[in-house]
């Protein structure tokens, strides 16, 4: 007997990637006959014709086309509520895969992550591996948030340092032999989540507009006992960011203020109170270098004040 999966696609003005998008997932779709799949695409109120594009060309995806954007977070729980998950009398698909709109699905990627949550029963997410379009190793999971990390942020020192488990990252060679291996949260951009663990552990939490949704969902899931997991056979493109660099100062904004959130609902605080701390010097230093590049003639006079006003907005909380 096949197994249901829903597919949930949240886009914002990107209308070509997600056209690319939905041809490379009915593509992999069609590799796994034994999924009763169904797509759906919830539309940020693009500007773009993204809606347009969809109801026109992919008329089997089910279509939510907003009037505001409420955010990944909400547009994802929005599918999600349409899909039964929160009333405890619906029929849910068993599995719901979470995908980005900047994304190209390889091969049968669904259908593999599917088959491996199939026979690890004690798992409640997977994720694929992931690549930069011109096929480059991009990490796809990441330990909860450290110390470490949130210096790295901001003094990058050593590329080795950036890539190592120091700042949360997982060795490449895990990736490249191919095996699943378990993880702390992997990347918002793909996650397979079985049906059964959303039901046990509730929707998204809508605190965060954006970025750390994700943490905090695999947090909730280790809370009760579910395992998270990085499968590399199955394999994703990921364009990273495209719709986020449209408000690259907002962004960061949102991300410190999601961060935030996830310290304050997780970690102690006396991490709490020295993350805040680092922030601080490191804004402290964004801000310095800043400076510098625009009396270089790198950065407009323009863009230097809007990450000004970012870092400071950050800075007074």
């Amino acid at each position: 007997m096949g197994r249901s999966l829903a597919v949930v696609i949240v886009s914002y003005n990107v209308r070509d990637l997600l056209q690319d998008c939905l041809r490379s997932l009915f593509a992999s779709l069609g590799r796994s006959p034994d999924l009763a799949a169904s797509v759906w695409v919830v539309d940020n109120a693009s500007p773009d014709g993204s809606a347009a594009m969809v109801a026109e060309e992919f008329p089997q995806v089910r279509l939510l086309a907003l009037e505001e954007n409420l955010g990944f977070v909400r547009a994802n729980n929005l599918a999600l509520r349409e899909l039964g998950f929160g009333d405890k009398g619906a029929e849910r698909p068993d599995y719901v895969f979470l995908l980005n709109p900047d994304t190209v699905v390889l091969g049968d990627a669904p259908g593999r992550l599917v088959h491996f949550l199939e026979e690890r029963p004690w798992a409640g997410m997977a994720g694929p591996r992931l690549l930069y379009p011109d096929g480059r190793f991009q990490h796809a999971a990441f330990a909860f948030p450290t110390l470490w990390q949130i210096f790295f942020d901001f003094f990058p020192l050593h590329g080795r340092l950036l890539d190592s488990r120091l700042n949360g990252r997982y060795p490449r060679r895990w990736y490249e032999e191919g095996y699943p291996f378990p993880v702390d949260h992997i990347l918002g951009a793909a996650m397979m989540v079985r049906g059964a663990a959303i039901a046990r552990v509730g929707l998204l939490d809508e605190r965060f507009f954006m970025y750390c949704e994700e943490i905090d969902w695999c947090l909730r899931l280790r809370q009760v006992g579910w395992s998270v997991y990085v499968v590399p056979e199955a394999a994703v493109i990921h364009h990273e960011g495209a719709s986020t660099r449209q408000f690259r100062e907002r962004m960061f904004v949102t991300l410190w203020r999601s961060r935030y959130l996830l310290f304050q609902k997780w970690y102690p605080l006396p991490f709490r109170v020295a993350a805040r701390g680092l922030v601080r010097v490191g804004l402290w230093w964004a801000a310095r270098q800043a400076r510098q590049a625009a009396r270089a003639g790198k950065m407009s006079a323009d863009e230097l004040q809007r990450r000004l006003r970012a870092y400071e907005e950050v800075r007074s909380w």
